[in-house]
């Protein structure tokens, strides 16, 4: 597994397909600060409640200068219900082989109820218009993660 990103790190391009079935990839942002947030299932509680909150904040952000895209293991069609169901306008991308998650090392070691599995690593990496990470969140929780990275991006609380 690759070290964390850590602030000045270069940000590993990508090219996913979003709900759509289109192709994005990190170039597409460039120009723009990218906040790209890894998070392990769509329509499940904690994920619903994390992009709902993205949802909520994303004029502020964009106003700010920040985009958000969402990337899971999930496949396009369940990323596609799961955008109609909760109203979400930001991209969300599937990386179902996890080779992105893996290159932002938000993919590895988890333990839940004494079992240790591989999975999904819910972070946030926050990326500059030149593609440098600027802010690098590991194990970040669901609820109350937006409202932090806010602070730490030094934006107005809503």
């Amino acid at each position: 597994m690759p070290e964390r990103l850590i602030p000045g790190a270069a940000a590993p391009d990508f090219t996913l397909k979003n709900a759509e079935g289109q192709e994005v990839s990190l170039r597409d942002f460039r120009g723009r600060h990218t906040v790209i947030y890894f998070y392990p299932a769509a329509s499940t509680p904690g994920c619903t409640k994390q992009a709902c909150d993205f949802r909520d904040s994303l004029a502020s952000l964009q106003q700010a200068g920040y985009d958000v895209v969402g990337i899971s293991p999930d496949p396009v069609g369940k990323l596609a219900k799961f955008a109609a169901a909760e109203g979400l306008t930001f991209p969300l991308l599937s990386d179902e082989d996890h080779a992105v998650a893996e290159a932002y090392a938000a993919w590895g070691e988890k333990k839940n109820y004494g079992k240790t599995y591989q999975g999904l690593i819910r972070s946030t990496i926050v990326v500059d218009p030149e593609g440098t990470v600027t802010i690098a969140q590991y194990n970040v929780r669901a609820t109350g993660h937006v409202a932090k990275l806010r602070r730490d991006l030094k934006l107005d609380a809503e």
